[in-house]
């Protein structure tokens, strides 16, 4: 049962979503947030056991993508979507971002999903290649 969505966008973007076509689904679980400036970093596992850096910050919009937690096979898809669910209310939180290169650590730029990482208000990120 769903507690619905975060906001318009959210459900806008989960009804875009393709259920078959994904090239590739991550889910990671994201220990806690240390808050800078103007971001927020927290530490994955990665596949292979190794620990990798995730950095959120507001701004632009979009996505860099850390090559050991997706199977690219050399290429780079265009779009992702960032799905997770904010923990005290259950509403899904749901965005698509341009994914802007292949970086060291997975970097994303979106507002909504940063302050809500700076209140840590969500313990997972799904992402979901297309």
């Amino acid at each position: 049962m769903k507690a619905g969505f975060y906001d318009k966008q959210s459900e806008k973007a989960y009804a875009e979503i393709p259920r078959v076509q994904a090239s590739s689904r991550v889910m990671l679980e994201v220990g806690q947030f240390s808050v800078g400036q103007s971001y927020v970093t927290a530490k994955v596992r990665n596949r292979h056991g190794d620990v990798v850096n995730i950095n959120i910050e507001g701004g632009r919009l979009g996505i860099d993508l850390q090559e050991t937690l997706f199977r690219l096979a050399g290429r780079t898809p265009k779009a992702v979507y960032i799905v997770t669910t904010i923990n005290e209310t259950g509403k899904l939180f749901v965005r698509k971002l341009p994914v802007l290169g292949v970086k060291d650590w997975l970097l994303l730029y979106e507002d909504d999903l940063f302050l809500l990482a700076v209140k840590d208000a969500y313990d997972e990120i799904e992402i979901i290649l297309v």
